[in-house]
């Protein structure tokens, strides 16, 4: 009896004490919380989006600066709830992404396999509005639309030169000229992964420290470069949503993945992080530095939370296609029907998104996917060039 009351105590302690590393294995490696942290963040950037499109946008805060922010929390503007949804996005790009590089051979693995991910649908995406939604809604002639060097500029959104107009599209809605604002964030996470990259090149595997360093410097290195172009006074942010702090937190999730090892997979923890988290974007002034470390453990903590998958996500990630589709989705319904309420755009093109996203995963992204089989071959063809210019030894 005392020998099995030992038993249990020995294991609710070890519950308690478990690594991320471990808790990552109970899983199989694929924990559901992730999935339904992709599909929620993506719907909840959608909805801040279909309100913009209803009432007019954008309305992200420019930086401003202050001489002396540090005269009280209230000093300064209260930062937005919905400046943690693409930290949070990034962080768990990051975490997931760095399992994805641990397992590729090479970088050319890693960047192909990023590369069948990301492009494909935003490929489809940009042809449709280009070729499809534009000549449908334009106040100009076909002919004219056509000859508009600005459509042809459009199409540089696949390569991640970003534009967000249409000739003679959406003109008069209450978000105008714009067609897909949420794409600004393409550039981002390709400067995430061409960031990685450039760190695994240096030795950042052998010597994974390099990682959350390299986060570190680059933060310190952007307050100031900011703080130097603004005579030395003090940034405020509003909220992490500029595209440099962006990818501090994509390495916050990268770190969070490398010391899984290390850290606890804990709920005290979690209130924690959640706590301080809401403290430095609320209170602190430049707290968005501190809190992309905060905002990597609570995204990661609820990301290996398993949960039993509903339908709608088991085997598919229609996250990607709510992200990339929704905007043009909610400027069309707009332009259609001038709903007089946001929330009207929001429960119609909700589930005219999802419907959509339902079919670029199902008829796009996921038969793209049967394209990774073409990358082991040119790894080792890679691997083969490699070891012939080094004068190594061929493998067998």
């Amino acid at each position: 009896m005392i020998g099995d009351s030992f038993s249990l105590g020995e294991s609710i302690c070890e519950f308690a004490l478990v690594r991320l590393a471990r808790r990552l294995k109970m899983t199989s490696g694929r924990p559901s919380g992730f999935d339904y942290m992709r599909l929620g963040l993506s719907l909840m950037v959608a909805f801040v989006h279909f309100r913009g499109a209803s009432r007019g946008g954008p309305a992200n805060p420019d930086w401003g600066f202050v001489a002396h922010p540090w005269s009280g929390p209230w000093a300064m503007p209260v930062r937005p709830f919905g400046s943690v949804i693409l930290p949070m996005f990034f962080a768990l790009s990051g975490f997931l992404v760095a399992g994805s590089l641990e397992r590729s051979k090479t970088l050319l693995t890693f960047l192909g396999l990023r590369v069948i991910r990301i492009y494909p649908a935003l490929a489809v995406e940009v042809l449709l509005s280009a070729l499809l939604i534009g000549p449908a809604v334009t106040a100009l002639p076909l002919a004219s639309y056509f000859r508009d060097p600005v459509l042809w500029h459009y199409f540089l959104n696949t390569i991640g030169d970003i534009h967000y107009v249409l000739p003679g599209v959406f003109e008069n809605n209450p978000w105008p000229k714009t067609v897909n604002a949420q794409l600004w964030t393409v550039p981002v996470e390709l400067m995430c992964y061409i960031t990685l990259a450039a760190l695994v090149v240096i030795g950042a595997v052998q010597r994974k420290i390099l990682i959350p360093l390299a986060a570190a410097a680059f933060s310190v290195a952007h307050f100031v470069m900011l703080s130097s172009e603004h005579d030395w006074l003090v940034p405020v942010c509003n909220g992490p949503l500029t595209g440099p702090i962006l990818v501090f937190c994509f390495l916050a999730g990268v770190s969070v993945f490398l010391y899984r090892d290390r850290l606890l997979w804990s709920f005290p923890l979690f209130l924690i992080a959640l706590t301080a988290s809401a403290a430095f974007l609320f209170f602190v002034p430049l707290g968005e530095y501190l809190a992309v470390w905060t905002m990597a453990y609570v995204t990661v903590y609820l990301g290996l939370t398993d949960f039993k998958r509903i339908f709608f996500i088991n085997g598919a990630d229609y996250s990607y296609g709510i992200y990339i589709y929704h905007f043009v989705v909610g400027q069309a319904f707009v332009y259609a029907a001038a709903p007089s309420h946001w929330w009207i755009t929001a429960v119609v093109c909700i589930p005219l998104t999802a419907l959509v996203a339902a079919f670029s995963w199902h008829a796009i992204e996921k038969p793209a996917q049967k394209w990774r089989s073409y990358l082991p071959a040119a790894e080792r063809h890679y691997l083969a060039l490699k070891a012939s210019a080094l004068g190594w030894p061929r493998a067998t």
